[in-house]
């Protein structure tokens, strides 16, 4: 299982652990993730992801999962996150209609 975030598409980073005597030693900056589960107001049914933290913070922000992924660009996302856009895209047309 990769370690990145299904939403936002954050990885792991490289860099340097700097010493107090300037060595520099490579190193991995990973990602906050977290297991949650979310739950879809279009479709009325709860998923589970794996989310940065920040992501967790934007999808609050935004007004939940329907709405952050309304505005999501659909490269950074996940099969699985990208599979729930078109869903509830679909659904909501569906009930505009």
């Amino acid at each position: 299982m990769s370690r990145v975030c299904e939403l936002t598409g954050k990885a792991v980073m490289t860099g340097n652990t700097v010493s107090h005597a300037n060595n520099k030693s490579r190193r991995r900056y990973l990602p906050n993730l977290v297991n949650v589960t979310l739950i879809s107001d279009a479709l009325g049914q709860s998923y589970k992801l794996r989310v940065s933290a920040y992501g967790l913070r934007s999808v609050e922000h935004r007004g939940g999962l329907d709405a952050f992924l309304a505005k999501a660009d659909a490269s950074e996302l996940s099969a699985k996150a990208q599979l729930l856009k078109r869903q509830i895209a679909k659904k909501l047309v569906a009930a505009a209609a």
